[in-house]
């Protein structure tokens, strides 16, 4: 007898679902099983993945969800009270109904869950089956509850809502109130005649993921595993039920082996269901023209050829035929409307002054969007092709993803939504799902795992992109490394490890919560609901039910609304300039041949560009000396894995170094601007065109097929390839040589659009470093003030290019980081613990009132419940107040004292306005300024460390930075604790750090010794310094002073200590050492020239000392480096040279080495 499961719960059903959908099918497969449903609480979130993959396992799907039914109304937000129903999709409108009623409860219902009433079940109850549905039913509840005469009442309802489409649910999980409903639901079969069905409440695949699933709880509802009272699947004497698994049709017989009706009536549900087809052409909403105009394609050709007028001036012949040739495919494949809609909200966006990017993927490729302003980028002058976005050979619909600067996109989401109707637009939804390392540390946690032995787990898991998943890590093919130890994990002699590890591959890929995509945005014909269901996010946002893919799939069209930091890094820079110069600039006006900007490339002074300033790319820059945009676009088209490898020889044919080479005569032309490299997707479909007749929509085709390998695909084409070529006059052999070439470059070409538009964008932050240095750097600061790590990173790059950074000052400084006479001022909002609100009202009275000239008067005139305690904490630490009162532990000791004082002469202010019979004096006055006690400011590296906690780094740089050479030169270790705990009792060390507390204490013979607190930027130790050593090396023995210690490391007291046998201060160690340091200069004949080598003679010169200096030289004539000492100068290695240096001829090729090796 056939058998399918017709309640299941997947991974999608968030608190409680441990089922993958791919094991749940499988197994369904397996046993045999026509069809299988899908129930999750509440939602459709799983459907289309689930829909898919029971097709492609010949197994058929039937859609339904378990929804709560609120017994009070969907409107009321009181009563908590919920019951389960289940409900089934029968056909297209039962889909339909059951995704509208998906939908409203959420929109309508939510309140803890997503909820629907009865009412609103029956207004679109067509279509739909419905059982009785599990133990936590209404009519189930009320049988337990209340009474068999109210539950019948339920009953009747429903049996007169859905008739023959209404059947009796019976599960059999040995609980006694199950048993209890049973035996009244199987007596109303009878009496009603309705079908009875078999279920089982499948919340896990296989009996033994039980004890996964428990865990699965616990995690989710943030319980301790071992309280007997948390939510839990149990039997009646509250022991771990394991009843609720993904039974066998054997299984389900014998429990049901009284009533096989209920086993075989399961077949009834499935053949009566429809087979549901998901899937749509596209549904572009509706959009408005004007009268004038006879189609959306008409309007779309005169908006084009407008826009040609203001891009091209003259429209040549050569734009008119691309244009008609565009405009010919788009009309053909329906997409006039796409185009309009997208035109209409990228004009909207820039009337709002919305900055949007030049252009993002294959849609840099077409006139018509350039023309229409979608893009920014000229496709004509880049030689770029719209069949690499549109492609007549293969219909599907264009994808053009938008850039728009942080702050305005939500501004253009708004217009459309404004456009278009809230109902019919929404975000995508996201699904945070337990990843495999994830899920090993859940599991170890609640199972008390060691921490230790869980990360030394997770660590045998590759960071390689993509293998993060249990079938891949246990691949020796995908991970050769660790697959045998990840596998001997599951037979690990600790039982606990063993569980571990089976759980947290039961639990991967459970989804815990949802989110919103960052970018996508979904606008519909109709209300969305009517295509798919919908949800709102925490932040009550509209969003999709299915991911983006799938919405798609549904044929919603899916539009990319992305924010991009650069764009609103240039629009502030814009504004800096425009307030500092009086210049404004539009960034389609900026020229492409500035000589400073390619200069700032060639020197590799990239830091804080966009897409150019990793150190690689920084290295290849200085080699390269890109002269123009198509460097810029080649090398960011090179600069990825695979292509990497053709960077050294593109560099090498640009300056002539190598002999440029092309695979044929006919290809000459087209890889001639590449110096004969095939970089860009887009010569591999112009190759194919110009060598076997291709057309350019084929031409993509074959590019795909390259690119993904596909044998057979790619043996097809190679004859169809072989034979055009023939027919073109081109041999067999070379024909096959050349498919060869064009099939290994489709493995690595980019897409030539894309990087041509972000180079665009990069060359443009580029210009304005190069020329408004200051404007720029502060313009990339206050738009990553919430990154401090990146902030200390720029701030370096301004010490670099000589631009400084002055401290927060509450006198000159704004929220944001500004730039004033070529200094930059710090954006106080970027001090921890100060809001943008608090800087707002500081800076609005310091603009009506002139600034503070002193803390009593900012105390008198910011309001104190605007500037609180935590803020002005903050401020003084910071050094906001330096100016005013440079003894910021003096403030921070006075600070109730001054916030009472303001607010006391802020009330009499107050009091004066409001009273009517005043005589008007300003009585504020009177009150005296309090007096603030003396008291000792904080050392420099106190003043530091607070510095450091507010402002994330040390503003003014850590006091040992400037010695880090000297460090890796003369120490043998940091003060890295964990480093240091490997070390034995007795190990010598040579440290360095900053005195930051000495405690001077007495031996028992009353001879002097001390216990130092020493730090550096890993860490910090106590140094104990003996009688001997300590009169010896008493100078030293300071607060704040920077020294190496020479001493033993010693554990054995249970704290970190080093037991010093000398000191030394470390800005002297490199001239006192001189003479066994070496210099050694990493010199590249093919990018240093004589003048490079004069530069470096006359710095020499300039320093002369006892260091020797090498050269290690790299010449193309020689097969390996060579080393070369440099008899003519000894030299003082001191900063000024080394930074001279590292100018000439890089950072990395400038090192000092100690002879003796590193350290001691």
């Amino acid at each position: 007898m056939n058998f399918s499961h017709l309640h299941n719960h997947t991974q999608f059903s968030m608190l409680d679902g441990a089922a993958s959908i791919n094991q749940l099918i499988k197994k369904s497969k397996k046993h045999g099983m026509p069809g299988i449903a899908i129930t999750d609480h509440g939602n459709m979130f799983g459907v289309p993945e689930f829909v898919n993959t029971a097709n492609k396992h010949d197994v058929k799907p039937i859609i339904g969800c378990e929804f709560y039914v609120t017994p009070s109304g969907i409107e009321d937000k009181k009563d908590r009270t919920r019951y389960h129903q289940v409900l089934l999709a029968k056909n297209m409108t039962g889909y339909k109904n059951l995704s509208k009623l998906c939908s409203l409860g959420y929109t309508e219902g939510l309140y803890y869950k997503p909820r629907i009433d009865k009412e609103t079940l029956a207004e679109h109850a067509e279509g739909l089956i419905a059982t009785t549905c599990c133990i936590a039913s209404e009519i189930n509840q009320t049988i337990i509850n209340k009474s068999e005469k109210e539950a019948r009442a339920i009953f009747e309802w429903y049996l007169n809502l859905f008739g023959d489409d209404y059947y009796i649910e019976l599960q059999r999980h040995g609980l006694n109130d199950q048993d209890r409903c049973n035996e009244v639901l199987v007596k109303w079969s009878k009496e009603y005649n309705v079908k009875m069905v078999a279920t089982n409440d499948c919340h896990y695949v296989n009996e033994e993921d039980s004890e996964a699933h428990d865990i699965l709880l616990a995690l989710q509802t943030n319980a301790d595993i071992n309280d007997p009272n948390r939510f839990r699947f149990t039997d009646d004497d509250n022991n771990l039920n394991t009843d609720f698994y993904l039974k066998t049709p054997e299984e389900m017989e014998e429990l049901f082996s009284d009533l096989p009706q209920a086993i075989d009536n399961t077949n009834e549900i499935i053949e009566k269901v429809d087979n549901i087809d998901l899937s749509s052409e596209l549904l572009l909403p509706h959009y408005s023209i004007p009268d004038q105009f006879d189609s959306m394609d008409d309007y779309l050709r005169h908006l084009t050829y407008e826009g040609a007028k203001q891009r091209y001036g003259e429209i040549t012949q050569e734009v008119s035929e691309r244009i008609e040739q565009e405009l010919g495919i788009i009309s053909r494949m329906d997409f006039s409307g796409y185009f309009l809609i997208t035109q209409d909200f990228t004009t909207e966006a820039r009337k709002r002054d919305v900055f949007v990017g030049p252009g993002r993927g294959s849609a840099a490729g077409s006139v018509v969007a350039y023309c229409l302003g979608i893009i920014n980028v000229d496709p004509m002058r880049h030689d770029l092709l719209f069949e690499r976005f549109l492609n007549p050979e293969r219909v599907s619909p264009p994808d053009i993803d938008i850039d728009f600067d942080d702050s305005g996109r939500q501004e253009v989401i708004d217009y459309v939504v404004e456009k278009y109707g809230r109902e019919k637009v929404a975000q995508i939804v996201t699904y945070g799902t337990m990843k495999a390392k994830t899920a090993i540390r859940d599991v170890g946690r609640v199972l008390g795992v060691p921490l230790q032995e869980v990360n030394r787990i997770t660590k045998l898991f590759p960071d390689q992109p993509g293998v993060n998943t249990f079938d891949k890590v246990l691949d020796p093919s995908q991970n050769p490394e660790s697959a045998k130890d990840i596998k001997e994990l599951f037979d690990h002699p600790d039982p606990q490890v063993q569980k571990m590890m089976r759980f947290a591959r039961t639990l991967e890929g459970s989804a815990r919560q949802t989110g919103i995509h960052a970018a996508g945005v979904i606008i519909a014909p109709g209300e969305i609901s009517e295509y798919v269901p919908v949800a709102l996010s925490k932040d009550k946002e509209l969003i999709t039910q299915y991911d983006g893919p799938h919405a798609e799939e549904c044929g919603l069209l899916k539009m990319d609304f992305l924010g991009l930091k650069t764009l609103s890094i240039l629009k502030t820079s814009i504004k800096y300039v425009e307030n500092n110069h009086g210049i404004h600039y539009e960034l389609d006006e900026i020229p492409e041949d500035d000589e400073k900007t390619f200069e700032l490339y060639q020197k590799g002074n990239t830091i804080g560009t966009f897409q150019f300033e990793s150190d690689g790319m920084r290295k290849y820059l200085k080699q390269l000396k890109p002269t123009e945009l198509d460097d810029l676009i080649a090398m960011n088209a090179l600069y990825r894995p695979g292509p990497m490898q053709f960077i050294p020889e593109y560099i090498d044919r640009k300056h002539g170094r190598s002999e440029v080479e092309y695979p044929h005569p006919d290809l000459e032309e087209l890889l001639k601007p590449t110096y004969g490299i095939m970089i860009y997707q887009e010569q591999i479909m112009k190759a194919a065109q110009k060598i076997a007749n291709y057309s350019l929509g084929e031409a993509d085709l074959l590019r795909r097929a390259m690119g993904k390998k596909k044998q057979k695909v790619m043996a097809e084409q190679r004859e169809i390839f072989t034979n055009r070529a023939i027919d073109n006059g081109v041999s067999e052999e070379k024909a096959e040589e050349l498919f060869d070439i064009m099939a290994e470059f489709a493995n690595y070409g980019f897409n030539k659009s894309h990087s041509a538009a972000y180079s665009v964008v990069a060359y443009q932050t580029a210009f304005f470093k190069a020329n408004y240095p200051a404007e720029y750097m502060a313009a990339v600061l206050s738009h990553n003030m919430g990154d401090i790590d990146k902030v200390s990173k720029f701030i370096e790059e301004c010490n670099r290019m000589g631009i400084t950074v002055d401290p927060p000052n509450i006198n000159t400084g704004q929220g944001k980081f500004v730039a004033v006479d070529g200094r930059i001022q710090y954006g106080m909002e970027a001090i921890k613990g100060v809001g943008s609100n608090v800087v707002e009202e500081i800076v609005k009275e310091r603009e009506e009132n002139g600034k503070f000239d002193s803390i009593y008067d900012f105390a008198r005139r910011v309001d104190s419940s605007v500037c609180n305690k935590r803020t002005l904490e903050s401020l003084f630490q910071a050094g906001a107040f330096d100016e005013l009162n440079p003894n910021r532990r003096q403030l921070l000791q006075h600070m109730e004292i001054l916030l009472s004082y303001g607010s006391r002469v802020q009330e009499m202010e107050n009091s004066n306005q409001s009273d009517l019979f005043g005589d008007g004096g300003d009585n504020a006055s009177a009150i005296d300024e309090p007096q603030l006690e003396p008291i000792d400011r904080w050392s420099n590296i106190e003043r530091l460390n607070k510095e450091r906690e507010l402002i994330g780094f040390y503003l003014s740089g850590h006091p040992l930075d400037k010695y880090q050479e000297d460090v890796n030169m003369f120490c043998s270790h940091t003060l890295d604790a964990e480093k240091l705990n490997q070390l034995n009792d007795g190990t010598d060390v040579r440290v360095a750090g900053i005195i930051t507390k000495v405690n001077r204490v007495t031996d028992k013979k009353g001879r002097p010794f001390a216990f130092l607190e020493m730090e550096d930027r890993h860490g910090h130790v106590e140094v104990v310094v003996f009688n001997e050593v300590y009169d010896r090396c008493l100078g030293m023995i300071q607060e704040d002073t920077r020294v190496v210690v020479d001493g033993n490391f010693d554990s054995s007291r249970g704290k970190l200590q080093v037991i010093a046998n000398g000191f030394e201060r470390i800005e002297s160690m490199r001239e006192k050492y001189q003479d066994q340091i070496e210099l050694k200069l990493d010199i590249d004949t093919n990018y240093v020239d004589e003048e490079d080598l004069r530069q470096m003679a006359e710095l020499f010169k300039q320093n002369r000392g006892e260091t020797n200096v090498r050269f290690n030289v790299l010449s193309s004539e020689a097969k390996r480096p060579f080393a070369m000492h440099v008899r003519k100068f000894v030299i003082d290695p001191n900063e000024e040279l080394l930074d001279g240096l590292k100018t000439i001829i890089g950072k990395d090729a400038v090192a000092l080495n100690r002879y003796n090796g590193n350290g001691r």
